[in-house]
């Protein structure tokens, strides 16, 4: 393979993944203690984590702006990978959880994963608050 033909971006993703799985992992396993170093250490991971709300009448905007997104930024540059997904209504939980990846000139492209690791990502960005 090629330098044109290796895409950093995807490897990125991938990764990053594998670290997903492992901080994720590490909630499950050990002491109450260890568990709440699991999970300080996934919410210490994220370069930054943003939201956006979903369409509102414009005269509502004070009363009802809720989280409907999320964006939790994991690197940037070239390449950069991101966990996008929605929120429910109430509560502003996630309800899903995509991993994409983007290189320099490319796309945000979404990275395919298995039932175990779309579980993973989904439990990774329930590590997060995102209500105001």
């Amino acid at each position: 393979m090629t330098e044109e033909e290796y895409d950093h971006g995807r490897s990125q993703a991938i990764a990053q993944l594998e670290a997903i799985r492992s901080m994720v992992a590490a909630l499950d396993a050990g002491s109450e203690s260890d568990q709440e170093t699991a999970l300080q250490t996934i919410q210490e991971d994220p370069l930054s984590i943003e939201v956006r709300s979903g369409w509102t009448p414009i005269n509502e905007l004070r009363e009802s702006l809720v989280p409907a997104e999320y964006n939790i930024v994991l690197c940037t540059g070239g390449p950069a990978v991101r966990i996008i997904g929605e929120l429910h209504e109430e509560g502003g939980v996630p309800c899903s959880a995509v991993l994409e990846y983007q290189d320099w000139g490319t796309l945000w492209t979404n990275l395919w994963v298995g039932p175990e690791d779309a579980e993973a990502l989904l439990r990774y960005a329930n590590c997060f608050c995102f209500e105001y």
